[in-house]
């Protein structure tokens, strides 16, 4: 599975991709504007919208590296039929097939096509940690309910 799109890659930090979306016209990045703070994850996040084939990006970021990296493509351009079949030509066959989705996986990425005509790069290793983070906030939050419901 494919871990980078032209010039970024999972893995990379905010000011590397920041510096690629400038150097890129592809992407209609227009600086701090398209980037948010996530408070509740702590997570940062960079949206901005795309030219050509690319509709709108969306970049995730994880102590302070990329995780997810979503290409929302444009449909009036680019179909479904045609990279399926050339992600298969270039990948092999999915892992995954049905009507929503097809993913391809190797150990440390999940690379997939999604309906709406959308590409997600995941690095499922961190992926994992935010989903088990996530998992213990729950917990945690259910304990505190728990918690303030037994003070009654």
């Amino acid at each position: 599975a494919p871990s980078s799109f032209r010039a970024i890659g999972l893995g990379m930090t905010v000011d590397e991709v920041k510096e690629a979306l400038r150097k890129d016209a592809l992407y209609r990045y227009r600086g701090d504007p398209d980037v948010s703070f996530l408070p509740l994850s702590s997570e940062t996040l960079i949206e901005c919208e795309g030219s050509s084939y690319l509709s709108r990006a969306y970049f995730q970021f994880a102590g302070g590296k990329l995780y997810v990296l979503i290409l929302v493509l444009d449909q009036r351009k680019l179909d479904h039929y045609s990279l399926f079949t050339a992600f298969t030509a270039k990948y092999g066959e999915p892992v995954s097939f049905n009507p929503t989705e097809a993913v391809w996986q190797s150990g440390a990425v999940r690379f997939s096509l999604e309906r709406p005509l959308t590409v997600k790069y995941i690095d499922r290793g961190v992926f994992q940690e935010q989903v088990a983070r996530g998992a213990a906030q729950q917990d945690l939050e259910q304990l505190s309910r728990e918690q303030f419901i037994g003070q009654f």
